[in-house]
């Protein structure tokens, strides 16, 4: 099972734990994630269904490649990291 973490930044708003999910892309993982704690859906997505621009979601350490689609590739031992993302300079 891959296992997903919110940062602190998203715990603030929407209170999640670490979680284990079973899922071949990064779009089953947090499809499961917000079905476990719905209020991360209007957090991480906007009401197109598209993951939202100050979400950033990193697998394995790498940023995520695909943010149309979420079809990044996992396997059981990966490591799904959601963070804010920063802007402004």
């Amino acid at each position: 099972m891959a296992t997903v973490t919110f940062a602190p930044a998203i715990q603030r708003h929407v209170p999640v734990d670490e979680q284990q999910v079973d899922g071949a892309t990064v779009q089953s993982a947090l499809a499961t994630c917000t079905t476990r704690a719905p209020g991360l859906r209007g957090y991480l997505f906007n009401d197109q269904g598209r993951l939202r621009a100050h979400v950033a979601v990193f697998v394995d350490g790498h940023l995520l490649k695909d943010r149309s689609h979420l079809s990044d590739a996992l396997d059981a031992e990966s490591r799904v990291y959601v963070a804010q993302a920063l802007s402004g300079g």
